[in-house]
């Protein structure tokens, strides 16, 4: 077959993609952060159409996300496939360090961690060497300390698979710095793999920030240990010399992986901006790569990253996956439960999700026809464990629309849509009671620590029944309420999804688009009844 691509591969909140093959298949997982579930995995026969098979971290209990940020938790996976067995090796952020779990399936169940002690810094690789070696590699400040803030180094250290497979700390032996970037002074060296290619040695790794300095970087040995010798055209991929005019920025964080007929590819983060900010956050994006001299080169004609194919190719075997979860509608009933065997959709995610099932703060089994909510005092301005889940906005322009059964009893209640880019940048969109006992819709804005009511409306809180509504379209936010005829009446518009970026909020994440209950610092016995919810780029 001829391997064919589209970019972004995987649209929206997709960052510090790794990926690996195996016979035919390809896989591949991603940073979530402090979103539960964990580490998508996903599969694809093409690299162009790609479905989500499972996550890793898909239990509560597995790990501890308690007190995170929503942009802290798990940082930059890489997945790697040997003699029998799937690897992924991951750093948990504040808590944690770096990590490894292990499947005999991608599918699941992914073991429990086995945490690497010893192993500091963060962006863990494996590498299996033909010699029967394995090695763990990474990147720390640099040891004699750091001149300068980012003045990391690449480092090494032997692993011992048979502690491994005892449950023991695997690590063994000296670390041994082997690269610190290749450009001079460079900053964060980071997300660094090695792959052995012929008779060198190749060691892939970003730097220069996540930002728009961002880069991919490659050095080369004959000998793991080194010495290393930097490529000297590098970076191998970047926008940043096009500056911020190009509508590809923030080019990194790369992988590569080869084909079954002899080709190369990179799987690589970057960001598609819009109105000058990237509200999608970086995504995962695929490039080919040709070799020239025993070094990588960008194989479109351009040297940059390129669109790819215009639209999926209909012969394919997978092309009824292609993009999985872009567009869906989910009714929560028993045919979805039943789907996911009692658990949101693979591809929903909550916060923090608490290590006690039992303690969590909504319900797929109250009601068989919906997803029940309740009124925890946990609010999404903390890091606790709020009444949301949500799954990433994935186009430009969208809409999201959501079915609820939902009468609050007390002022302190309300639940809706949550557009959510971070703790403090973030729009709601809820039903609540006003201090005179009256039903209100409420559209608040969260830019900074101060919420801003934009728009009240009021409506029979007897009614428990309501559909709401929320249309981006250029940049710009409306908000509606679906009457029973099925007409929309607007209740605010012109609102700046600006915001919803990190070049406003800060950060490493992307927007999602969910649904929120809270009893805002009270717990209630309260709930909201979510009977279905769509998603559709526009």
């Amino acid at each position: 077959m001829t391997y064919k691509y589209r970019n972004p591969v995987l649209s929206g909140f997709y960052p510090d993609p790794s990926i690996c093959r195996v016979d035919d298949s390809f896989y591949l997982v991603n940073s979530t952060f402090a979103y539960f579930p964990g580490l998508p995995v996903y599969k694809s026969k093409d690299l162009l159409n790609w479905k989500q098979i499972g996550n890793a971290i898909d239990r509560p209990g597995q790990l501890c996300y308690d007190d995170h940020g929503i942009s802290q938790g798990l940082f930059a996976p890489t997945i790697r496939y040997n003699n029998g067995a799937f690897y992924i090796v991951c750093t948990l952020i504040k808590n944690g360090g770096n990590f490894i779990i292990t499947a005999k399936n991608p599918e699941g169940p992914w073991s429990d961690p086995v945490w690497l002690k010893g192993a500091d810094g963060i962006d863990p690789s494996i590498f299996f060497d033909d010699n029967g070696k394995t090695w763990y590699c990474g990147t720390h400040p640099a040891p004699e300390g750091e001149k300068y803030n980012g003045n990391y180094e690449i480092f090494i250290q032997e692993m011992d698979m048979e502690k491994l497979y005892k449950g023991e700390n695997p690590l063994t032996g000296e670390q041994t710095g082997i690269w610190r970037g290749a450009m001079k002074d460079v900053i964060w060296p980071e997300g660094p793999h090695i792959y052995k290619i012929g008779s060198w040695y190749y060691l892939l790794h970003a730097e220069g920030g996540t930002g728009i300095d961002h880069a991919v970087c490659i050095a080369r040995a004959k000998e793991i240990h080194g010495p290393w010798e930097g490529k000297r055209s590098n970076p191998v991929a970047t926008h940043r010399h096009l500056g911020r005019r190009s509508k590809i920025i923030n080019v990194g964080h790369a992988d590569l992986v080869d084909d079954c007929e002899g080709g190369w590819w990179m799987a690589l983060l970057a960001s598609r901006q819009f109105d000058g900010v990237c509200p999608l956050g970086r995504e995962t994006f695929i490039i080919p790569i040709i070799w020239e001299d025993d070094w990588p080169f960008i194989g479109t004609e351009s040297g940059l990253i390129e669109d790819g194919l215009p639209q999926a190719d209909p012969s394919s075997e997978n092309a009824d996956s292609q993009f999985d979860s872009l567009n869906s509608c989910e009714y929560f009933n028993d045919e979805l439960k039943n789907k996911y065997n009692g658990r949101l959709p693979f591809h929903w995610m909550v916060l923090r999700m608490p290590a006690d099932e039992n303690k969590a703060a909504f319900s797929l089994s109250d009601r068989t026809d919906s997803l029940r909510l309740f009124t925890k005092k946990d609010t999404i301005r903390e890091k606790g464990h709020p009444s949301f889940t949500g799954r990433r906005i994935r186009h430009k322009d969208w809409g999201f629309t959501v079915s609820m059964e939902f009468i609050p009893k007390s002022e302190c209640e309300c639940a809706g849509i949550l557009i959510l880019q971070n703790e403090n940048f973030h729009y709601r969109f809820e039903r609540c009671l006003s201090s005179m006992k009256r039903g209100l819709l409420h559209v608040v804005k969260a830019a900074g620590e101060i919420d801003e009511i934009i728009a009240i409306q009021e409506f029979q809180e007897s009614e428990a029944h309501v559909s709401l509504t929320v249309i981006c379209e250029d940049m710009e936010l409306s908000f509606f309420q679906i009457k029973p005829d099925g007409t929309m009446e607007k209740i605010a518009d012109g609102q700046d999804a600006r915001i919803l970026s990190t070049e406003f909020a800060g950060g490493f994440v992307g927007s999602l688009a969910g649904v929120y209950a809270s009893g805002n610092g009270t717990d209630t016995n309260n709930f909201a009844d979510i009977l279905w919810a769509d998603y559709r780029g526009i």
